[in-house]
């Protein structure tokens, strides 16, 4: 008897990783501050290169980067920077990695102001995940104008590596929109219906 197989998005393919990340992580609502960061980070880390790459990588950036502790990171000098330029377990593009440290300060400002990023982040969506219905591939946006105020309004604050098209794809990651297909099985585990 041959075995049933979940229907999944089309990005994850079958690479054990990946679909492990799809069916775990992706989509699925982040409310703590310093995973919101990580995800942040790496999606920073990802501009111009397949998410596959960073997933690989994941590890070795909690190492680098302190399992994301914000406050560590945001200390991190130029000592930091040459060490990790030195790793090749990371993605060594210098600018992405100050970037990662001046984030990690514009952060803790953000954290300051409103009392967590979480309540930042959550706010561009009334604290409340955005249900889509995508059908196929082609009706997933890689921005919104949603993403394009998130961007807008860190840029302002001083982030760098948070252009529209990142911010998307972050706001998919933590969860702040579904856009798990309709047919993929984790489409109404995530609140579709």
């Amino acid at each position: 008897m041959a075995r049933k197989t979940r229907k999944r998005c089309w990005w994850c393919g079958d690479d054990p990783l990946y679909v492990s990340y799809h069916d775990k992580e992706w989509g699925k609502p982040i409310r703590r501050d310093r995973k919101l960061f990580e995800m942040l980070i790496l999606e920073g880390a990802q501009a111009g290169l397949s998410w596959i790459t960073v997933l690989r990588k994941r590890d070795r950036y909690r190492e680098q980067f302190r399992q994301f502790d914000p406050a560590v990171v945001a200390a991190f000098g130029k000592a930091d920077v040459q060490r990790m330029m030195a790793d090749p377990g990371v993605i060594r593009n210098r600018a992405k990695l100050e970037s990662a440290i001046d984030n990690a300060r514009v952060f803790l400002k953000i954290r300051d102001e409103f009392g967590t990023f979480s309540k930042y982040l959550w706010g561009f969506v009334d604290g409340q995940p955005i249900i889509h219905r995508r059908r196929r591939p082609k009706d997933v946006p890689a921005k919104t104008p949603l993403a394009e105020s998130l961007s807008k309004d860190l840029k302002t604050r001083g982030m760098r590596f948070v252009g529209p098209t990142i911010l998307y794809a972050y706001m998919q990651s933590v969860g702040m929109v579904n856009d798990h297909l309709v047919d993929c099985f984790r489409y109404p585990e995530l609140g579709g219906r």
